[in-house]
């Protein structure tokens, strides 16, 4: 399960030219689902954005975490951060969880974000725009395997 995780001043989701959901002062989620996640990994992932402490506090230290600052998470699927890419030129996809079964997760990450902080989300499976003012840039890729969060600077 792979997770990049920006810092934003705002976000928002477009569908069709319409913005079906938008976001002050948080973080824009996007959220790949691989064929060998579970609800363990989501559940390793969920805990360490909710406690995770980058953004400032009154010493201009990365020391408060969402929760901190009443932030605002906006979730987006997607699905290619499962791709390959070393064979050929074309990503292949046959690692992503099926489309049915990543969408019920993710509704489970949703409901589980929200029991703390406020959550929009994108549209499943729709072609989305997605905009965002990146507040720094702080921009962090998150991956739990197995049942443990991995390091992505080894």
């Amino acid at each position: 399960m792979k997770v990049v995780l920006q810092r934003v001043k705002s976000a928002y989701v477009k569908v069709d030219s319409v913005v079906i959901s938008e976001i002050d002062n948080g973080y824009l989620l996007l959220w790949g689902i691989e064929e060998s996640d579970s609800e363990v990994e989501s559940e390793i992932l969920i805990n360490k954005i909710l406690n995770f402490r980058v953004f400032s506090d009154e010493n201009l230290k990365m020391n408060k975490s969402i929760t901190d600052i009443s932030g605002e998470i906006l979730i987006v699927s997607q699905f290619t951060l499962a791709g390959k890419f070393l064979k050929g030129n074309r990503p292949s996809f046959v690692n992503a969880k099926s489309p049915e079964i990543a969408e019920k997760m993710i509704l489970k990450i949703v409901e589980e974000f929200s029991k703390h902080v406020t959550v929009k989300t994108g549209s499943f499976g729709a072609m989305m725009d997605v905009g965002l003012v990146n507040d720094g840039p702080a921009t962090f890729v998150l991956t739990a395997r197995n049942g443990q969060l991995i390091d992505q600077a080894d």
